[in-house]
């Protein structure tokens, strides 16, 4: 594998630069609200169980009427205003997603923490030589972005635990803006050029 080199501003196009931080911001909120199991729920006074007999008569007690100990006032019975199922998506426009991307990486690049290598690949397949390309870049975490993965190259990357690989198709914004510095293949970072 060919030396990391750092990407200069000068190499990314002229779409990646001003563009508003906002989007970046939309896009994670979008992304992080689609996370959410949304498996929140209680059960109101029409699901519980049991209630079907007048607990007490209706008059002549001198207290309250009494029409089911299911009421949400005694134990054991429903929950008023608790939650239930609800959608927590996020719509996000698609040329949002587009600019969130470029921001990102725009940033990286700023911070000269967007390195490009010609390929990513490892023969040998052993972690100690993961572990030297990514201990060069003296980085505090790194993605890397390929165009494939093959087998070798992942077994040696995977128990790498300040690292984190992924195939060109699964790049967002989220994941880019997550990480102190890229590596990426040559022919990715023209695909996500031209993108």
């Amino acid at each position: 594998m060919s030396n990391a080199v750092v990407v200069k501003t000068s190499e990314l196009p002229e779409t990646f630069k001003d563009v508003n931080s906002h989007n970046l911001y939309l896009y994670v909120k979008s992304y992080l609200a689609a996370q959410r199991a949304n498996t929140a729920r209680v059960k109101n006074r029409s699901e519980v169980r049991g209630g079907g007999k007048k607990p007490k008569a209706q008059k002549g007690s001198g207290g309250a009427r009494w029409g089911s100990k299911r009421s949400p006032l005694f134990v054991g019975g429903g929950q008023v205003f608790g939650p239930s199922a609800r959608n927590y998506n996020q719509k996000i426009n698609k040329k949002q997603k587009v600019l969130a991307l470029r921001f990102a990486i725009n940033t990286h690049v700023e911070k000269e923490s967007l390195f490009v290598v010609d390929s990513v690949t490892l023969e040998s397949g052993k972690t100690k030589d993961a572990v030297a390309v990514i201990n060069g870049l003296n980085q505090r975490d790194t993605l890397i972005i390929v165009d494939t993965i093959d087998e070798k190259t992942y077994l040696a990357y995977r128990n790498i635990k300040n690292c984190y690989m992924i195939e060109k198709q699964e790049v967002n914004a989220y994941i880019a803006a997550a990480y102190h510095s890229i590596l990426v293949e040559k022919s990715v970072l023209e695909a996500l050029k031209e993108a």
